[in-house]
């Protein structure tokens, strides 16, 4: 029994790693489709640039990230300014200077979960050291490191596992033979150098073989830090190096065409919005934004090419980030993160800024205020993912200097759509006590994407409303709950029977597989269309029809209209058709803190983190009002709980996520939710909530009148001295009005937009402008 339930542990993770694939569902990635439409194009250019790049790589070492050239001026930081850095460097491998090479955990089922793997970097900084300071004992060490990496990365092939999820280690071990290859005998660069090469090789997946457990095949249109990247690196590295050229150009030229494919792609999502490789940010500004700086870095000191002047949209990544960036330094909580605390993973993001303004700050000075505020907010790691980034910059310690000083993040509009991200941001500021929404619909990638079209959540004085649920990896509460639309601030229609297509993950070692759920959720990631934009000092506006998220059996209109009236209140009205009468439709909103219905039975509060919010249920006229949650029922769907797993030896990632079973109660896993449903069965329903927020001193809400006209519904209130009437067509042409006075005088009188109105990033660069 422990042997099956070991292979059943296994079999779920061999499907987690093709989900990390884009493998997700049956009906396919639409992300695939996006770079469908550009793929040609890229790749009639690519040859071109590779032959470019080819003729004029240098022909001595060292020349990935440092080329003799470079010498000088990291020996000086060494020396100057980064010398307590340096020092701790030296420190650490005098100390494992002393001490045996030795592999501990050589068997282990995931290699991400040991620490052998980190000898790549031992190997760098050991290379790095010899560089600067030229001593022999740098050396001897460096080769032997290397000598015992080429033997565990082939052992670890042999037996099909993986050294790391992410491949810098790597990266650094490759880097390394490369600084000290002028120094190595034609023997020692054949003994060390060829089976390092071909273990690369392996890893590489070129379709020869299957994924090894938790083998990171992730391409360039993902966070590309896996296996598949190690091709440029080993290419560059061994390019004409006598070792085996063929088997080198292979990799140089694979490397080379991902990598522009890559920026290429990553060009084509900022469009002129701005925006990520991803629209979480668990993976947007951590990992991801070191592919094209390592890229950017390898092919200057190879060749002195400087494609940063070529590809400009990493500084756009600047103006998404502080559309995310909440008070506390916090996020919204969209997609696969964890939900614990919503904090900002700013790790990376002082040496992301340090790079950028390395890159872009002659020609973008622009960008600074940017730059500068951020700064401010960050913090430099004694250790970077690339461990010797940093005497590759001059700038390095100028964030530094930025601490000290006051700055202020520069004024940003009432919102911005970022349309390729499929996120439209509010904000009534930036200060701490400012409310600030995220609203989900369209985009193009559905990588670490739920089932959440037309959700929403709030943030004023905390988290008014939050993404519910997390990732415990493995857990079925991850597949079964976290990423399904019941967990978020969506619109159920439950059709008996309905089947959903399945979602990356597998059950933990404690749990009986079980079938997903039916929670009356979407089924298409990529399953809704912004049909209506428009931003002005009065109010957004935002309309989105997600009706083909939804099984085409079941749902016949499933269409969102989000009104934002600055600073804190909010109309939310929703068309629902059900194909059939008797499937239930539901209304939902997560709260981190219990709600409270009041005594009308129409309207509930919640209140916790210095925060409070109200919302009346406006129509149906019938609706009932229903609260889930509490210990035992705050992850309930289709009829039972889907709670954290306990996880023991037998799951992959322990004991690293062992502890993940005590997260359960933390509030912004969102410990309930309140359901509002017809009274009645009807074919249609328009659910419309007024929703206001702010601070503890919030002792009610704004009063409120329903109005019934042909066709239309809506809600009339007074909020802060000005009168406002907003309808919604209930049937036909997605729309509705405004109407806003203020002691008799007309502010604004007219339709809501059916058409998106166009935005561009304040900094937006487009090259051909200049």
């Amino acid at each position: 029994m422990k042997c099956f339930k070991k292979i059943i542990t296994y079999c779920c993770i061999f499907f987690y790693v093709l989900a990390s694939y884009g493998f997700q569902d049956a009906k396919g990635s639409e992300t695939v489709d996006f770079a469908a439409k550009y793929i040609k194009e890229w790749e009639k250019v690519i040859p071109e640039n590779y032959k470019n790049v080819v003729s004029r790589i240098r022909k001595e070492h060292p020349r990935v990230y440092i080329n003799k050239d470079m010498l000088n001026d990291i020996r000086s930081r060494a020396r100057h300014k980064y010398h307590r850095h340096f020092q701790r460097t030296k420190k650490r491998i005098d100390t494992l200077l002393k001490l045996p090479v030795l592999f501990k955990d050589s068997t282990i089922t995931d290699g991400s979960q040991s620490k052998d793997h980190e000898y790549g970097y031992a190997a760098s900084d050991g290379a790095l050291l010899y560089l600067i300071t030229g001593e022999q004992k740098y050396l001897d060490y460096t080769k032997r490191v290397l000598r015992a990496l080429a033997g565990y990365y082939t052992f670890r092939n042999e037996q099909k596992l993986n050294v790391h999820w992410r491949a810098n280690s790597r990266i650094s071990a490759l880097s390394a033979y490369d600084w000290i290859f002028d120094e190595l005998s034609k023997k020692e660069r054949i003994e060390i150098g060829l089976p390092l090469l071909k273990a690369i090789r392996v890893m590489v997946p070129d379709g020869s073989r299957k994924p090894f457990i938790r083998d990171n095949w992730g391409d360039y249109k993902g966070g590309y830090y896996g296996p598949p990247s190690l091709a440029w690196y080993a290419g560059l590295v061994f390019y004409k190096a006598g070792i085996d050229d063929r088997l080198a150009e292979e990799l140089l030229k694979k490397g080379f065409e991902d990598y522009w494919k890559l920026l290429e792609y990553r060009k084509a999502l900022a469009g002129d919005d701005g925006g990520a490789s991803s629209a979480v940010m668990e993976y947007a500004i951590k990992a991801y934004p070191w592919a094209e700086f390592n890229f950017f870095h390898t092919v200057q000191s190879a060749t002195g090419i400087d494609l940063s002047k070529q590809f400009t949209y990493p500084i756009d990544f600047l103006y998404y980030l502080v559309w995310n960036w909440l008070p506390g330094k916090r996020h919204f909580g969209y997609g696969d993160v964890d939900h614990v605390s919503n904090k900002l993973p700013l790790r990376d993001m002082y040496m992301h800024s340090r790079q950028l303004e390395y890159f872009y700050k002659e020609d973008h000075p622009e960008m600074m205020p940017y730059i500068n505020w951020i700064a401010t907010q960050v913090r430099p790691q004694n250790f970077d993912i690339i461990p010797f980034t940093r005497y590759l910059l001059p700038n390095y310690n100028d964030g530094l200097a930025a601490r000290g000083k006051e700055y202020h993040l520069p004024e940003l509009p009432l919102a911005m759509n970022f349309e390729n991200m499929g996120q439209v941001f509010m904000r009534s500021g930036s200060e701490e006590d400012d409310t600030y929404v995220m609203f989900a619909a369209g985009g193009v990638m559905d990588n670490h994407r739920h089932y959440d079209n037309n959700n929403f959540v709030i943030y004023k004085n905390g988290y008014r409303t939050v993404d519910s649920g997390t990732r415990p990896e493995p857990g079925q509460h991850l597949t079964h709950y976290y990423c399904r639309s019941v967990a978020h601030n969506c619109v159920l229609i439950r059709m008996p029977g309905e089947r959903f297509p399945k979602y990356w993950g597998g059950p933990a070692s404690t749990e009986t597989p079980k079938p997903i759920p039916n929670d009356g959720g979407q089924r298409v990631k990529l399953g809704s269309e912004l049909i209506g934009y428009s931003y002005d000092k009065n109010y957004v506006y935002t309309a989105s029809d997600a009706t083909v998220a939804y099984h085409q059996k079941k749902a016949s209109e499933v269409i969102r209209q989000f009104v934002f009236i600055k600073p804190d209140v909010f109309v939310v009205f929703d068309r629902v058709g059900a194909k059939v009468a008797d499937y239930p439709k539901t209304w939902l909103l997560h709260t981190a803190s219990e709600p409270v219905i009041d005594q009308s039975g129409k309207e509930f509060s919640e209140g916790g983190d210095g925060g409070k919010l109200f919302c009346r249920t406006i129509f149906p006229a019938d609706a009932q009002l229903t609260k889930i949650g509490g210990p035992g029922k705050q992850f309930w769907s289709d009829g039972q709980n889907w709670p954290l797993p306990v996880l023991t030896p037998e799951d992959w990632s322990y004991p690293k996520n062992s502890k993940q079973k005590s997260w359960e109660n933390k509030p912004l896993l969102g410990q309930w939710r309140m359901e509002i449903s017809p009274g009645k069965a009807r074919l249609h329903d328009s659910f419309l909530h007024l929703i206001q927020v702010g601070d503890t001193a919030l002792h009610k809400m704004v009063s409120s009148k329903s109005i019934t006209a042909k066709n239309r519904k809506g809600v009339s209130f007074n909020y802060r001295g000005k009168d406002y009437e907003i309808m919604f067509t209930e049937t036909g042409t997605v729309g509705g009005s405004i109407r806003i006075s203020k002691q008799g005088k007309t502010i604004a009188d007219e339709e809501f937009t059916t058409t998106v109105a166009p935005q561009q990033s304040l900094l937006y660069t487009d090259l051909k402008k200049n």
